[in-house]
């Protein structure tokens, strides 16, 4: 019982030998907290929430009542003296959501202001460090696409080497062989898109947005299999810009697998817009495949008619045409074909021309059941305007 007594004792006498210095530590640094804090409201008497850039003393809220339709509403609550008649008066402006409405800015971004949304992009190269400002010593003006493999790369590289530097290129590889392009200098400055066993078109749906290529003039979306001995692209868009032609290829060499007359290469002139076909082949001379008419192994689109073709939609005929003076050569090289499962790759061009098929088909439905609907309800729309 001593023993216990004694513990105690020793651990009482402790504690109420520190606690009166603990307890005046405290106390003093608390006094001297208030006491400076005072002496900083005291020495800067006109600091407010204004001068920290609120607008007129109003902090923005979210108010997340309003996401039940897909928008973002904000609010905004005063934190200024309610006796300020100028802060009121701010205050009842900036409450009233309608004003900060923007209709035409891009859904999703209609409160934020105008000055602020940047919808396009591009696919020029930053760096991790230094001056954003100084990122570009050169900005391309056009955008040429490969979709590639890389049994082909000796074949890409001559093609390369035909652009300039005022071109941006972009590889698409469909058979996942990203790493071994590195091989090429120009490969490292490229950039590159990997998803296996895919078209060009699939890629440029989803790589090639309008909104991301709106920084370029001119965009190239182009096959692995073009030899382009006789090609120049500088010279090529000063032909394009002479005849504006918004849409438009090189002329194709005639000994070499030629398709269609409208995409033969002339050699007396630099460019053509129709053609003679074949008997019967056209029944109208102003329309495919006798004009208006291109191929999808070299495809050049302006800024404008790429925005138009994303959509589906063909521009003016009068701005389609083939230049006769900077041709290709299309090699025919089935090495999309190649990509085919083990078990069809016997028959690897019939399995890919019958799927060909098959999308057009698809298309074309598409686009006629489009119409159909688009007319039905226009002709409800009328004759409900008509019985008002």
């Amino acid at each position: 019982m001593q023993n216990t007594v004694y513990i105690m004792g020793i651990f009482s006498r402790s504690a109420l030998n520190k606690k009166p210095n603990d307890s005046t530590r405290l106390i003093i640094t608390t006094f001297l907290g208030i006491v400076f804090g005072f002496l900083i409201g005291v020495s800067f008497p006109s600091l407010s929430v204004s001068k920290l850039n609120f607008a007129s003393g109003l902090l923005p809220t979210i108010d997340l009542s309003y996401m039940g339709e897909n928008k973002l509403g904000i609010s905004t609550h005063s934190v200024s003296n309610s006796s300020s008649n100028s802060t009121t008066s701010s205050s009842a402006k900036l409450n009233d959501t309608s004003k900060i409405w923007i209709p035409s800015n891009p859904r999703g971004a209609e409160r934020l202001p105008p000055g602020i949304i940047v919808a396009e992009s591009d696919f020029n190269l930053r760096r991790l460090w230094g001056k954003p400002s100084e990122d570009l010593t050169n900005i391309p003006k056009y955008l040429v696409t490969f979709t590639v493999g890389y049994n082909q790369r000796h074949n890409i590289d001559a093609c390369v080497k035909k652009f300039s530097a005022n071109f941006t290129i972009l590889l698409f590889h469909y058979d996942g062989r990203v790493s071994e392009w590195d091989q090429f200098e120009w490969s490292r400055q490229a950039i590159h898109v990997s998803a296996r066993k895919q078209t060009k078109w699939w890629y440029a749906k989803r790589f090639l947005h309008p909104y991301i290529v709106a920084s370029y003039d001119y965009i190239f979306i182009w096959d692995e299999d073009l030899g382009v001995e006789h090609f120049n692209a500088e010279e090529y868009i000063k032909l394009v810009k002479k005849h504006g032609l918004e849409l438009s290829q090189p002329g194709l060499e005639p000994n070499k697998g030629l398709t269609w007359q409208m995409t033969k290469r002339r050699g007396d002139q630099e460019v053509h817009k129709t053609t003679t076909e074949k008997p019967g082949w056209c029944t109208d001379p102003h329309v495919p495949p006798c004009a208006a008419f291109v191929e999808i192994m070299a495809p050049v689109f302006s800024r404008d008619a790429w925005r138009c073709v994303w959509y589906m939609i063909q521009p003016a005929h009068e701005k389609i045409g083939v230049v006769d003076s900077q041709w290709i050569v299309h090699q025919r090289v089935p090495s999309l074909g190649n990509q085919v499962e083990q078990e069809h790759h016997f028959y690897y061009f019939i399995s890919v021309s019958e799927r060909c098929r098959k999308e057009w088909t698809m298309f074309q439905n598409r686009v006629a059941s489009a119409e159909n609907e688009y007319f039905k309800k226009l002709g409800t729309m009328r004759s409900n305007s008509t019985a008002h």
